[in-house]
C-alpha cells in the first residue's frame, strides 16, 4: 500500500487529500505542518497527528504531496531531498526563483508541479494551445473566478492557460501578457486576464478566443473540491514510478500523445 505524506495537511486541500487517500485504499502516512504550527500534535481526519517534517524518516512515506504555501517551498524541497521522496507540488503563486528551486530538486528526486490537479484543466490546457495556434488572429482573454479567501490572482491555473495560449503562437506569456485588464486600449496580440473573488466559488476558468464574426469559448468549472485531491493522488501514484526529473500533470495523463493520435 502506497504511503502518502501530505504537506500543508491542516488546510482544506490537505485534509481533502488525506480523506481521499483513505477512500482509495492508500495509506495516509504523514500529516505535515510547519514547525511553528499551532496544529502540531492535534489529530487529523485520517487519525494521524500533525507533525513537523523534521520528525519524518525515509521509510515513513513513499511520496509527498504539497498543498502548502509558496513561502514553505524551500523547506518542503529540502524534506523531499532528505527523504529521497518524489514530490508533487500543488502550491500556486510560485515565483521564477521557486521554479528554479524545483528544477534543482528534480536532479535528485522526481518532481511534478501542477497549479491545478484537475484532469479537466489539464485537457483544457492542451485545447487552449491547439485553439490558439489554429486561430492566430483571434484576441485571447482569460477569466477566472474563485472563493473570496484566495490570495493570489490571476490564479496559477489562469497563468498556466495563458502560457498555453502563448505557446500555441510560438511566444511566452511574459512577452504578451497584459496582466489584469484595466483602463486603456487593447494592444494587438496581447493576452489579458479578468479576476473574480466571491463567496465560495471553488474554481472557474474561461478562455475566450474572439475574432470578427465569431468567437470560441473554452470553459471549466469545478463543483467538488475532491476532484483536486483525486488528481493529486493520481499524479502521486504515477510519479513514484518515474526517475528523477521535472514533470507536469499532462505527463502523468499522457494527454499530449493522445491528442497527437487524434489529430493525425
Amino acid at each position: 500500500m502506497m504511503k502518502i505524506g501530505v504537506i500543508g495537511a491542516s488546510g482544506r486541500m490537505g485534509q481533502a487529500v488525506l480523506h481521499e487517500a483513505q477512500t482509495q485504499g492508500l495509506e495516509p502516512a504523514a500529516a505535515i505542518v510547519g514547525a511553528h504550527s499551532t496544529k502540531r500534535g492535534e489529530r487529523t481526519v485520517a487519525g494521524l497527528q500533525f507533525i513537523d517534517g523534521s520528525e519524518l524518516t525515509a521509510a515513513a512515506v513513499d511520496v509527498l504531496v504539497d498543498f502548502s504555501l509558496p513561502a514553505a517551498l524551500p523547506a518542503n524541497v529540502e524534506l523531499a531531498e532528505r527523504l529521497g521522496a518524489p514530490l508533487v507540488v500543488c502550491t500556486t503563486g510560485l515565483a521564477a526563483e521557486q521554479h528554479r528551486l524545483l528544477d534543482r530538486a528534480a536532479v535528485s528526486v522526481p518532481v511534478l508541479y501542477a497549479a491545478n490537479t484537475s484532469v479537466g484543466i489539464c485537457l483544457l490546457e492542451q485545447l487552449v494551445e491547439l485553439a490558439s495556434a489554429s486561430l492566430p488572429d483571434a484576441d485571447i482573454e482569460i477569466t477566472e473566478a474563485h472563493h473570496s479567501a484566495k490570495r493570489d490572482g490571476p490564479s496559477g491555473t489562469a497563468l498556466v492557460l495563458g502560457e498555453a495560449a502563448a505557446r500555441g503562437r510560438g511566444t511566452t506569456l511574459a512577452e504578451v501578457s497584459a496582466g489584469v485588464r484595466g483602463d486603456g486600449l487593447r494592444q494587438a496580440e496581447s493576452i489579458g486576464f479578468s479576476v473574480i473573488r466571491a463567496a465560495d466559488i471553488i474554481g472557474e476558468h474561461s478562455v475566450l478566443l474572439a475574432q470578427p464574426g465569431e468567437r470560441v469559448e473554452l470553459n471549466h468549472r469545478v463543483s467538488d473540491r475532491r476532484i483536486f485531491a483525486r488528481g493529486a493522488l493520481q499524479a502521486a501514484q504515477w510519479l513514484v514510478r518515474q526517475p528523477a526529473g521535472r514533470y507536469r500533470m499532462a505527463d502523468s495523463l499522457n494527454l499530449t500523445a493522445h491528442l497527437r493520435k487524434l489529430l493525425v
